[in-house]
């Protein structure tokens, strides 16, 4: 399960279990109840304080826990909004947020990078990638607005409709990650990154946030339902 590691002012969410690299770090729902958790307890403390969001091992994360969603297809459509919960706390997070992608993020696990104002990923290896056309899943509401307000069009296309995997020169270019790193270094860059903007942590920012964000959390917003998820599949 997920669990947190403070560097000064800087609070540090590893999606993955303490001691394991193993992990996939898909979104099960008990692994998105206890990321809020934690989420609380960051927000719970006070002073100038910034969050990276990072994984142990291969995986920064896999996305969707297909395994569990497959055994509870009746409720689908409820795990999907508790998936769009984690986009939207990230969105309008109260202080400075920083993904550092140290392997592959996949599907849900991608758009959570993509949540966070700004992304380091690993130099040598590792994918962002939308695998959801390949495998014929649709993009919820939700899902297509996260994307389609953080990342230019073309990108969409070729992310969306191709399922291109993304290393971190081609995910530069395209503006779907800010910066690079080498595996040793890729923690502490964005935690240096996070740190600088540590003191901007004021009563404005969500309010700045929620308005730069204000489509991407409109579509969020919208519940998912057996309707809007067949047009979207449609």
């Amino acid at each position: 399960m997920p669990y947190l590691e403070r560097e000064g002012d800087v609070f540090v969410l590893y999606l993955g279990t303490e001691g394991q690299t193993d992990n996939e770090n898909r979104f099960h729902p008990d692994w998105i109840d206890q990321v809020h958790a934690l989420l609380d307890a960051v927000e719970a403390s006070e002073g100038p304080a910034a969050l990276v969001t990072t994984a142990t091992g291969k995986f920064f994360s896999n996305g969707l826990d297909t395994d569990w969603l497959f055994g509870n297809l009746d409720r689908m459509h409820w795990y999907l909004d508790r998936v769009h919960s984690i986009y939207t706390r990230l969105l309008t997070f109260p202080m400075a947020t920083v993904a550092a992608l140290n392997g592959h993020a996949f599907g849900a696990g991608a758009m959570l990078a993509t949540s966070c104002d700004f992304r380091v990923m690993r130099a040598d290896r590792g994918f962002w990638c939308l695998p959801e056309v390949n495998l014929g899943m649709p993009f919820t509401i939700g899902m297509n607005s996260l994307l389609t307000e953080r990342l230019t069009n073309q990108v969409c296309v070729l992310a969306m409709t191709t399922g291109h995997r993304f290393p971190a020169d081609q995910a530069i270019a395209a503006g779907i990650v800010d910066d690079k790193a080498d595996a040793e270094a890729l923690l502490s860059t964005a935690v240096a990154r996070a740190a600088a903007l540590a003191g901007n942590r004021k009563p404005n920012l969500p309010v700045i946030k929620r308005a730069l964000h204000a489509k991407a959390l409109d579509g969020l917003a919208v519940r998912t339902t057996p309707e809007n998820l067949a047009f979207a599949a449609g």
